[in-house]
């Protein structure tokens, strides 16, 4: 038996070092494991995450789906129209909204019809896909300046429409049709006779 000679470039260091080439195939050699080299670079493993019953897996990165659920939503005019005039009412200084006549006919016509048109009284809007504009009558409270009173109401029924009904508003008209007067400032009501007598 020889002794094997050993020459730089030989042996389990210099192997450590060196390309690996492939078997040829059908030889039945087998390459030797690479030894404690650098390991080549690998992707990050990513968690699993179990699909979501009835829709798509969840996005692992916690950005939104690109693919939003599908269907079509429509709001009726009287949806926004009840919406904007909660809003409307609601701002300190509006008495009512509507005219005299318009409440008194508003009024017969839900006794009639056992519908509830008071609700929307004063109010009329024009509704788009995704745009809304919105016409206002009201009856302000006297003292009230009304310039003020018409900015404070159009700013209400923007943010009411645009956040809970979700729609563009494009404009907002406000029509103050007239001034409610108290009693205790009416000068009609000192005129009148007291205990209706003549």
């Amino acid at each position: 038996m020889e002794d094997a000679q050993i020459t730089p470039g030989n042996g389990p260091a210099a192997a450590e070092n060196q390309p690996l080439s492939p078997a040829p195939a059908g030889s039945g050699a087998v390459s030797p494991p690479p030894g404690p080299g650098p390991k080549p670079a690998s992707a990050p493993m990513q968690p699993h995450v179990p699909p979501v019953p009835g829709g798509a897996a969840a996005n692992p990165s916690g950005s939104a789906s690109a693919e939003e659920p599908g269907g079509r939503t429509s709001i009726a005019e009287q949806a926004v129209a009840k919406v904007a005039a909660i809003a409307a009412r609601a701002v300190p200084g509006v008495h009512t909204l509507g005219t005299g006549a318009g409440r008194t006919l508003g009024a017969v016509r839900d006794a009639v019809a056992g519908s509830d048109s008071s609700a929307t009284a004063g109010v009329n809007v024009e509704v788009g896909e995704t745009e809304a504009a919105v016409d206002i009558t009201l009856v302000a409270d006297y003292g009230i300046p009304l310039t003020g009173l018409a900015d404070s109401v159009r700013s209400a029924v923007y943010a009411a429409v645009e956040d809970l009904v979700g729609l563009n508003v494009v404009e907002v008209n406000v029509s103050v049709a007239d001034v409610h007067v108290p009693e205790a400032l009416d000068p009609r009501a000192a005129k009148r006779p007291a205990g209706g007598q003549d």
